[in-house]
């Protein structure tokens, strides 16, 4: 059981305190030690935050675009909702594509090197010697790490592929990732038109249509943003500021050419 508290560690790495990194790396009662495994939400807690932003930040573009050429507030609905859909789709089916070929990827190689290690047991630890020994190792002490690594051969050959091939496993499951880059993608990209829905059941709104879909859109970016430090560490004020300001840049570009282009509709 790892004797590491993976959290604190993390966070005095943040904070860069080597006595709480010391303590986060002290042997603990075994409650205190085990490390918290990612649960199947923060596995795809990446494709969730991405497929959000982008579904936000390209559907309110075609807001506003559709804005500043001062089309009917229904257009809005209809391309918003249509790009939900259609994009959602794209997007999602893209990346299970891309998710299952990358595991079939692994898979293949996968199975190489563990041909090659039954095989040719002197070729793979020759080649795994010469890996370290390009990192500095000296060749005794290449050779001695590579024993003990080759007396298993699920962790040499894990150890492979890592080290020649670059490859992490991993265990996320494509359909899985498609489903929530598309959930996500439709229910953040609803946002920036969901102040034009409301106006079909309060028309008091109707002269504020565009105005609620930039604040809410503005408060989407910025809380994607700031949960993408989830996964990056970064601050998480910087990181939702940042993202709010990209996605105003798209926004105000599709605004113009709106504008510029209105009289042709």
């Amino acid at each position: 059981m790892l004797t590491r508290n993976l959290d604190q560690a993390r966070e005095a790495y943040k904070r860069r305190d080597p006595e709480a990194t010391r303590l986060a790396h002290s042997p603990s009662p075994p409650h205190q030690a085990e490390e918290k495994h990612t649960t199947a939400q923060g596995k795809y807690l990446k494709s969730i935050i991405y497929g959000g932003l982008d579904g936000t930040i390209t559907t309110f573009a075609a807001a506003a675009g559709i804005a500043g050429a001062s089309l009917s507030p229904g257009i809005v609905l209809i391309v918003g909702l249509a790009n939900l859909l259609a994009d959602g789709l794209s997007m999602s089916i893209g990346d299970y594509l891309s998710s299952k070929s990358e595991a079939e990827y692994q898979a293949a190689e996968r199975a190489r090197e563990k041909w090659e290690v039954e095989n040719y047991p002197e070729g793979e630890k020759l080649e795994l010697e010469e890996i370290y020994m390009d990192r500095g190792m000296s060749k005794e002490d290449a050779k001695a790490v590579v024993e003990i690594i080759a007396k298993d051969n699920k962790a040499w050959v894990d150890t492979m592929m890592i080290e020649e091939l670059g490859i992490i496993p991993s265990d996320e499951s494509p359909f899985a990732n498609a489903i929530s880059t598309f959930i996500s993608f439709a229910l953040f990209g609803f946002i920036p038109i969901a102040g034009y829905v409301l106006a079909l059941f309060i028309p008091s709104l109707d002269s504020i249509r565009f105005q609620l879909a930039c604040v809410l859109t503005g408060i989407t970016l910025f809380t994607l943003g700031a949960l993408k430090t989830i996964l990056t560490g970064k601050n998480w004020f910087k990181s939702g500021l940042e993202m709010l300001l990209v996605g105003g840049v798209a926004a105000s570009a599709a605004y113009l050419v709106g504008l510029l282009l209105g009289g042709l509709a």
